[in-house]
């Protein structure tokens, strides 16, 4: 029960009674009191007094008037944040004397079935805080060009015309010198802000320069979606959850990184889903479970595989999805481990152009049957007017002969192959390989298959291992078997970041107006001129040389006719900070960046990229600047709206790159330049007229009509089927979202031909109908849900078929022993802990992992979570200073004991700063760079209909796990250089 204080109030003057209030107030949050204890054995507070009815009358009210002012505001504007956090969260922005002070979730998202939760509010606990930056002290008011060393923090301020000139020139210089492809840009995810995303790169793509990949670099692209289904991560809005009779939560811990969509998954509970959570630790998301399995890490590939044994054996599959949606009745020949194709079997007439990519299957009489749909079937890899639907039964268990052009061959289905396959993981091998119970992954098995819809909720957590495509495949095939595609509440739905863009097609031509575009794999760009290539293992080097020479992936700068590939020499970023996430950063530091004669960075703040820039241009926050946006979370658009002007000198992106545009060309007409030929594509690059084609339609011609970006926001919405569709009168226009229309946000009217199913009125988007319902073809080689891959490489490696690997010792399988004196191959002796770098709650990246509320509530610097026996092991108690290290290098960080940890696992979050650590290294600099040859090809090896590079649609990932280290206390610590002694 409170005790009540005598207080006296003797004050009249209003000013006064409101200071002496705040004056109580201080020394009561001084001494912490809470109503509990005695605050007159302290202090007797004057002006003070406590009623006993807070809502009734009492003797002082000007208090209220304080607290009406402190929460009153001039204006609003409607923003969000463009983080890539996949939340896409409409906020309301308030403004009060020129100043953002605070924001609120927006709770205006029409709700389109009201069988499903409510989509208000959206946000999270950073969100509400990001009006924090911008005033922060580490804001970025005027343009700075390096006097010290790269990351040594000395900077001069300089005008914006100095700083414009500077830039232009180098540019100027670069492309007179044929060396255009040496220009590169990286910004992350377009969906997050597709505006600010098409600034640099449509300035880019009009230099010829490279654009950069970003969501295989992360680790966040699941390689085995296109190689299964010829599709990069379509997935159903995360209402659909609610739909799910069954739930299974891998490896993406919502608790955490989808919190505004966290509630789909927590009362779906009230739908009476059940809800399976399979993660090595004891998350946020597994304690409100109803089911938690903890395989051991990197193990997920086995247990999948394991319950699809249990499937097959017990004849749970989906028998009708199986032969029509997928290739299990195909027939693979028994001699050369490929697809027999219909132009090697004797007899067999297809009207097809290329009976080389038409495979076959048995009908119920035994006679070869073309399979329809095939890629010699159509125009194409995606064919809408193609079928797949089947006039016959074709057999899935198929082991026979077959007349072919070369005599008699033996062939068997690849679900005869698959069922080979699948013998191996008994109950025993799973359990021994796992460490999930013989029973327990069986019965979930059976209960995954038995109920009517049952959905995989896929996260990050899954994909950053080196097998992470053979573990995508493997849990791909779950809903596969079992018939849970294309119908609401299935599926295998993975989000990470806000990969895919809704408005498409008008962020396209935003973007890359010349519609040829220089794209490159980041993970291989790095790689290569991070000199890693030359201390790679020779099998995995001449691989990659392979995929380069044959053009499979490609390399910028281009190889000159010389045989000479000169190294890049500007790069550009923005939105996001690539010097701070890139793997094999020792690597990135000592070779990549010595090439470099220009970075640039445009930042709102100064993190670690801009810390190793040599010039950096304040940008507006994302308070300051139009521009929209979306995210495959949910089917709405909404704006960002500048609430203030952009503090200092800052400018938009659109901005700073249109005024650079501007310099070039001035510079560029003073100096007479001619147009250049571009060396690879039918264009020339004409510097001269740059900033007036970076501002005209390239649609209708209109000279200077995306002047400013919010012109470049409404193109985006005209030119876009999801919010202008073609043959309908409605539309959505950017004043219908900008905050001041009772419908903002606004759901999406349709989708564009890169979603696989339609938006329909009253449903929540549910993807791969147009395949499963309307029969099209799957834009793979064969028109089906593709598990066998019979590429030479895939054969080679004995991974055509999805199959539980060993993990490598990236120390010892991926290093010439050349170049490891002392190497004794024993990675798991010398550093016997695994090393993983989760997703944070506290920041998204590397965002809010410098803010001050954000640090309050976690330990405040950089953590690394240890279980308590392998602390104990090592005379490790809980906050103290320890060093985590291998033979790449050593961090300094502050222990964490971690009971909801594996004991053999250490965990790192992701993200912090290298300015937050001692000695400037960071979480990735303890982790190597390799790349799975696998991801490397192209496929068919002759045409590549369905892999080929694609920015952010096929490419090799970087691996975050797969890391192996050793950790000890900072006092017992022998020497300061980690690895180099060990």
């Amino acid at each position: 029960m409170s005790k009540h204080h005598e207080t006296h109030d003797d004050t009249t003057d209003g000013g006064t009674a409101r200071r002496d209030f705040l004056k109580g107030i201080g020394i009561a949050a001084t001494l912490g009191l809470t109503g509990l204890g005695s605050a007159e054995d302290h202090y007797a507070m004057d002006g003070l007094e406590v009623v006993d009815d807070p809502i009734g009358s009492y003797p002082y009210r000007e208090w209220e008037d304080l607290y009406r002012e402190e929460w009153d505001w001039d204006s609003t504007a409607r923003s969000t944040h463009g983080v890539n956090c996949t939340g896409s969260c409409s906020w309301e922005v308030y403004v009060r004397n020129g100043q953002v002070w605070r924001e609120d979730q927006a709770g205006d998202y029409p709700q389109f079935d009201e069988s499903l939760p409510d989509p208000n509010p959206r946000g999270c606990q950073k969100g509400a805080c990001y009006s924090d930056y911008v005033n922060a002290d580490e804001r970025i008011l005027h343009p700075l060009r390096r006097t010290g060393q790269r990351g040594e923090g000395r900077w001069e301020q300089i005008s914006w015309d100095e700083a414009l000139t500077e830039i232009a020139e180098e540019v100027i210089d670069t492309v007179l010198d044929g060396e255009y492809d040496a220009i590169s840009g990286f910004t992350p995810i377009p969906a997050m802000s597709p505006v600010s995303f098409a600034s640099g790169s449509r300035l880019v793509n009009l230099l010829g320069g490279v654009s950069h990949s970003f969501y295989d670099w992360y680790s966040d692209l699941p390689p085995g979606q296109p190689i299964t289904w010829g599709t990069q991560t379509d997935n159903a809005e995360s209402a659909d959850w609610y739909n799910a009779d069954y739930l299974m939560a891998w490896g993406s811990n919502v608790n955490v990184t989808r919190i505004p969509d966290a509630k789909y998954f927590l009362e779906a509970a009230y739908n009476g889903t059940k809800r399976v959570g399979v993660f090595t630790d004891y998350s946020q998301t597994a304690i409100h479970c109803d089911e938690w399995i903890s395989p051991d890490p990197g193990t997920d590939t086995a247990l999948a595989l394991g319950m699809a044994r249990t499937i097959v054996d017990e004849g749970l599959y989906d028998e009708a999805h199986l032969k029509e949606q997928t290739d299990m009745p195909l027939l693979v020949r028994e001699d050369t481990g490929k697809f027999l194709r219909a132009g090697e079997v004797s007899g067999l007439r297809v009207d097809a152009d290329r009976p080389d990519h038409v495979f076959v299957m048995q009908d119920a009489a035994g006679n070869v049957r073309a399979a329809p749909g095939s890629l010699g079937e159509r125009d194409g890899q995606h064919d809408a007017s193609a079928s797949i639907e089947l006039d016959f039964d074709p057999q899935l268990a198929v082991d026979r002969t077959v007349g072919t052009t070369d005599g008699s061959v033996s062939v068997r289905s690849v679900w005869d192959n698959l069922r080979e396959e699948l013998s191996t993981y008994t109950p025993e091998f799973v359990h021994e390989e796992t460490g999930v119970g013989r029973e327990t992954h069986q019965r979930v098995a059976r209960e995954f298959a038995g109920v009517d819809r049952a959905k995989i909720i896929h996260g990050k957590g899954v994909n950053d291992w080196y097998h992470n495509d053979l573990a995508n495949r493997a849990i791909q095939l779950l809903v596969t078997l079992t018939g849970n595609l294309g119908r609401q509440g299935t599926g295998v739905d993975h989000y990470v970041g806000q990969e895919k863009i809704w408005t498409f097609n008008g962020w396209k031509q935003l973007t890359f107006p010349t519609g040829s575009v220089r794209g490159v794999p980041t993970t291989l760009w790095t790689y290569y001129h991070g000199g890693i290539l030359g201390n790679t293992d020779e099998e995995t080097a001449a691989r990659i040389r392979e995929s380069i020479d044959k053009g499979w992936m490609p390399l910028y700068p281009e190889e000159r006719e010389d045989g000479t590939r000169p190294d890049p020499s500007i790069l550009f970023v923005w939105r996001g900070n690539y010097f701070n996430q890139a793997k094999g950063n020792v690597a990135l530091e000592e070779e990549l960046w010595p090439k470099l004669d220009l970075v640039v960075d445009v930042n709102h703040r100064m993190d670690s990229t801009a810390l190793n820039s040599d010039i950096v241009l304040p940008a507006a926050s994302h308070y300051e600047k139009y521009d929209l946006s979306v995210t495959d979370m949910h089917t709405y658009v909404h704006p960002f709206t500048p609430a203030v002007e952009p503090l200092g000198e800052a400018k938009s992106d659109w901005q700073i790159f249109r005024e650079l545009a501007a310099k070039i060309q001035e510079i560029a007409a003073d100096r007479g330049i001619d147009p250049i030929p571009d060396r690879s594509f039918d264009r020339e690059i004409d510097l001269a007229s740059i900033h007036d084609d970076y501002v005209r339609d390239w649609e209708t011609g209109e000279a200077g009509a995306l002047r400013e970006d919010r012109a470049a926001a409404e193109f985006i919405l005209e030119h876009s089927e999801e919010s202008n569709p073609e043959g309908t009168d409605e539309q959505i226009t950017f004043d219908d979202i900008d905050g001041t229309d009772e419908d903002a946000p606004a759901r999406l009217l349709a989708a564009g031909d890169h979603w696989t199913s339609d938006i329909e009125d009253g449903e929540a988007y549910t993807p791969w109908q147009d395949y499963v319902q309307d029969k099209e073809p799957w834009p793979t080689f064969t028109g089906r849900q593709q598990y066998y891959i019979d590429h030479d490489w895939y054969l080679d490696l004995g991974e055509e078929l999805p199959t539980h690997k060993e993990p490598p010792d990236p120390m010892t399988d991926f290093v010439d022993d050349e170049g490891e004196e002392g190497d004794d191959g024993d990675g798991d002796a010398e550093y016997p802990l695994g090393y993983n770098t989760p997703h944070s709650r506290w920041a998204i990246h590397s965002t809010w992992r410098d803010n001050e509320k954000m640090l309050r509530l976690q330990r405040g610097e950089p953590t690394v979570y240890i279980n308590p026996e392998d602390a104990d092991a090592r005379g490790i108690e809980d906050g103290d200073k320890v060093r985590i290290y291998n033979e790449l290098d050593d961090v300094e960080a502050m222990a964490k004991i971690y009971p909801s940890g594996e004991p053999g696992t250490v965990r790192h979050f992701f993200s912090w700063e290298r300015f937050q650590y001692p000695d400037r290294n960071n979480f990735n600099s303890l982790v190597p760079m390799y790349m799975k040859p696998t991801q490397l090809v192209q496929y068919p090896e002759d045409t590549g209909e369905h892999l080929y590079f694609f920015p952010n649609y096929w490419g090799p990932t970087g691996v975050n796990s797969d890391v192996r280290v050793e950790v000890e206390p900072i006092d017992d610590a022998g020497s300061e250089n980690g690895g180099d002694d060990q």
